[in-house]
């Protein structure tokens, strides 16, 4: 992997990791709607994979394909923002959806079901589920796109600001005790559904296998289970990050 200089040979580099930056591609596919082509994913995962070639200084073995996997995913996320790939009137449902969990939340103290959500909403249960339904892969941002009520992402409001990096953030032991008690509120076949995801890393289609549904009803439940996280947790955020600013 190192020229005749002693540096590293960037193509070879590129041709061994390249299977990883597809193995991402497709695995965030899964996730997103049919109108994401896989072969913008992996062009843009490709640039973040030659970023992480150039930046990393400590070899090439397993430590460097973790670090790697975060560029190359990094990457895709950012190229999936700038395309502004989820309609903004969509992004303006989701809104409203997790603000009617938090509000129905504090009238009532537990966790309210789809049919009290749309009825909040003033929408069929059908309707509702089909917007859960469309809004397939807004929650590939994850943390890095809490938002308050206005249109930026929380990367726009925080860019030159290094202590709210969205990773750092997350370390803050608050943040991560909320999360932790925000997943243990979910509805019971919400968390089963979160944790075959996220802990077994099983797909939408095997997911529905397991719990008896189809692969939409899963994409549903996962858009609702994402909403009511965010509506616990995006006022912490924005928190957390002064607390890192006044400590650095």
């Amino acid at each position: 992997m190192y020229n005749a200089a002693g540096q590293p040979d960037r193509d070879q580099l590129v041709q061994r990791f390249a299977p990883l930056v597809k193995r991402i591609a497709y695995h965030l596919m899964a996730r997103l709607p049919p109108s994401v082509q896989f072969d913008d994913l992996v062009q843009n995962g490709m640039i973040g994979l030659l970023d992480a070639i150039d930046r990393f200084q400590e070899g090439f073995g397993a430590q460097f394909e973790t670090y790697a996997t975060q560029r190359i995913r990094g990457a895709m996320l950012d190229g999936l923002r700038e395309n502004d790939w989820l309609p903004r009137n969509l992004r303006r449902e989701l809104r409203r959806i997790e603000a009617a969990i938090n509000q129905l939340e504090h009238e009532r103290g537990r966790v309210p079901s789809e049919r009290e959500l749309a009825e909040a909403l003033g929408m069929s249960l059908a309707d509702y589920q089909k917007t859960l339904q469309d809004a397939r892969g807004h929650q590939l941002v994850y943390f890095d796109d809490l938002a308050g009520d206005g249109e930026e992402d929380f990367l726009e409001r925080h860019l030159t600001d290094n202590a709210a990096d969205p990773a750092s953030i997350l370390e803050d032991r608050g943040v991560k005790a909320l999360l932790v008690a925000a997943i243990g509120g979910l509805p019971e076949r919400e968390k089963l559904m979160m944790a075959l995801y996220y802990e077994q890393d099983l797909n939408l289609r095997e997911i529905g296998e397991v719990m008896g549904v189809t692969e939409s009803r899963v994409c549903q439940l996962h858009s609702q289970a994402i909403a009511r996280l965010r509506s616990q947790i995006v006022g912490e955020i924005p928190k957390a990050a002064k607390r890192r600013k006044e400590k650095a």
